[in-house]
């Protein structure tokens, strides 16, 4: 089993608990250069709110997408969307990345920024 397999397996466990529960899901996946986030339903099948380093206005306050400064700022900028649709309780779904560096820094900085998981 290589890196990519082994972290989709880790992610379908976490992803088949979530769907359990049915509550909503901030779902959050890395890349080398940039991070990205996503509120889904509870049901799984709508997004309600996005963010990610991509975008043009994020863009313009960071030189560069793939640090933890960067992560702080997608996890606040989805903190406050999701707060604008009215989500403030979400399982977190780091999509089989071990929580460290860059996905922690942005759980974190969405915490701060009112959600709770």
């Amino acid at each position: 089993m290589d890196k990519k397999e082994s972290r989709l397996r880790r992610a379908r466990k976490t992803r088949a608990k979530i769907a359990e529960l049915k509550v909503f899901r901030l779902c959050i996946h890395r890349s080398n250069c940039h991070i990205y986030a996503q509120v889904y339903s509870s049901c799984g099948t709508k997004v309600l709110a996005s963010a990610s380093t991509v975008e043009p206005d994020v863009r313009t306050q960071l030189p560069n997408g793939g640090n933890i400064d960067a992560a702080k700022v997608v996890g606040k900028l989805i903190a406050e969307r999701a707060k604008a649709q009215g989500v403030t309780e979400v399982a977190f779904d780091r999509s089989g990345f071990r929580y460290h560096g860059r996905v922690k820094a942005l759980a974190e900085a969405a915490r701060e920024g009112g959600l709770q998981f």
